[in-house]
């Protein structure tokens, strides 16, 4: 039962208005090993994720590259099939953000690729029912304070993944912060000498997709503008090409 509700839950709608320009080219072109694709799904359980965090993106993916030739180039964690690899052009058609960690080192991108492909193959545990049947209602009346709340699904098992705890994961560990909250550190007991402010990350399991687009240590990365971007060239429907 909890399989056929998480597929009941994760099929394509209708109506889904596209409003992205970029070719699946220059989609592949600008993106990098270790970059983050946020993704605005149509499914109920997308609506739901959007609604509760007041957000467009309901789903994030690693790209991992193609260097072996695959075609699988992103990394997922996806409600009914768990962990795995699927092909860029998955979500060619969907409106889509490309993040970018800023001056990640090559040692640190290449362990939180690893990160994820040593997942591969974790599953989300369906017998969590009462978690699935919480999008049943795309936009819950719930208070505002508490919707984050209902966004974590499953146990908190390490083999039991979501799309944004499973990015979230691979970037703690190599402790690269996403939205890290103000710790403030006391010398001697008195609020006087509370001076030093260290960062302290949040737990894995309450970040969502909308937290990649807020932090303030990833980059958006606008394949349209990335080269010679010249709007004088643009060919508006209102304004015929002149001879």
């Amino acid at each position: 039962m909890g399989t056929w509700l998480a597929r009941f839950l994760t099929k394509p709608r209708g109506s889904y208005e596209q409003f992205s320009v970029l070719t699946p080219e220059q989609l592949r072109d600008s993106l990098q090993p270790g970059d983050l694709l946020l993704v605005e799904g149509n499914s109920r359980v997308s609506t739901a994720i959007k609604y509760l965090t007041q957000s467009t993106w309901s789903h994030v993916c690693l790209y991992v590259g193609d260097g072996s030739g695959s075609a699988d180039q992103l990394v997922e964690a996806d409600l009914v099939e768990g962990v795995v690899r699927v092909p860029l052009w998955k979500y060619s058609g969907y409106n889509v953000r490309i993040c970018r960690a800023v001056n990640l080192t090559a040692d640190d991108r290449e362990a939180a690729i690893q990160y994820v492909l040593q997942r591969l193959g974790y599953q989300y545990d369906t017998r969590n029912i009462f978690d699935l049947m919480r999008y049943l209602l795309p936009t819950p009346p719930v208070p505002s304070k508490y919707r984050r709340n209902l966004i974590a699904l499953g146990s908190g098992s390490p083999t039991k993944a979501i799309c944004s705890t499973l990015i979230a994961q691979a970037f703690q560990s190599v402790r690269y912060p996403i939205l890290p909250r103000e710790v403030h550190v006391c010398h001697g007991g008195t609020p006087v000498e509370c001076d030093d402010v260290l960062l302290e990350s949040k737990h894995f399991s309450h970040f969502t997709p909308r937290d990649f687009d807020l932090s303030p240590y990833f980059e958006i990365v606008k394949p349209s503008i990335r080269r010679d971007f010249d709007y004088k060239t643009i060919l508006w429907a209102d304004k015929p090409r002149t001879a």
